[in-house]
């Protein structure tokens, strides 16, 4: 009787409260190593002339935060005081964040009031040297109306905190893609891998010779 009853209730709570429906799918894109630092960093474009939007897909931190966006290096006067405050902002909220030319190079910035620092999509300029952003491409849902686009989410505590990205997380639309670029770590073993394909290929030539 008394599982009866809990049941109940919650289907009470969630036909009362859509919300909390909404609210459980709003987290459709997830970083997929929670707890390991993404080492992987990421350039942006845009991909046509015009406006260049986002929707606001949620938040986890504690911290107030705000996004900016800087196209080829200057901030755009439409989220120069910050966009998408993560305590006031709900899901689904899409708001412009300026105007791009086909090809420019797109800079996303974490505000962090409580602390006063910020965060960029381009990991070199952030003080700590850490990446605090993950991306992904994403196809869209039109059941939740969010069109297909570019996921970003931010992880706003110094040396990336508990490293699962969504502290902010939002949706760009008009940005012709997600490109990774490599690692110095990756350019170093894959010359490393070269090198001794090489060196077996010749000690084998050799060894035939013989």
């Amino acid at each position: 009787m008394q599982k009866l009853f809990k049941f109940i209730s919650l289907a009470f709570v969630l036909l009362t409260n859509p919300f909390s429906i909404f609210t459980a799918q709003a987290d459709f894109v997830s970083y997929p190593n929670m707890g390991s630092a993404n080492t992987q960093t990421y350039t942006f474009t845009a991909t046509s002339t015009g406006e260049i939007g986002a929707y606001f897909l949620g938040s986890s931190a504690a911290y107030t935060n705000t996004v900016s966006l800087l196209v080829n290096g200057v901030i755009t006067p439409e989220s120069s005081s910050g966009l998408f405050n993560n305590h006031t902002s709900n899901f689904g909220d899409y708001i412009v964040f300026g105007h791009v030319n086909a090809g420019d190079t797109l800079t996303f910035q974490l505000n962090v009031s409580d602390t006063g620092q910020t965060w960029s999509s381009n990991t070199s300029q952030n003080t700590d040297h850490s990446n605090h952003i993950y991306s992904a491409s994403y196809n869209g849902d039109s059941a939740q109306h969010i069109p297909a686009g570019t996921y970003i989410g931010f992880e706003d505590i110094y040396g990336g905190g508990d490293l699962d990205y969504n502290d902010e997380s939002f949706l760009f639309t008009n940005i012709s893609h997600v490109s990774p670029v490599p690692e110095p770590e990756t350019y170093a073993m894959l010359l490393i891998g070269l090198g001794l394909i090489f060196g077996f290929t010749k000690h084998n030539r050799r060894k035939i010779r013989i």
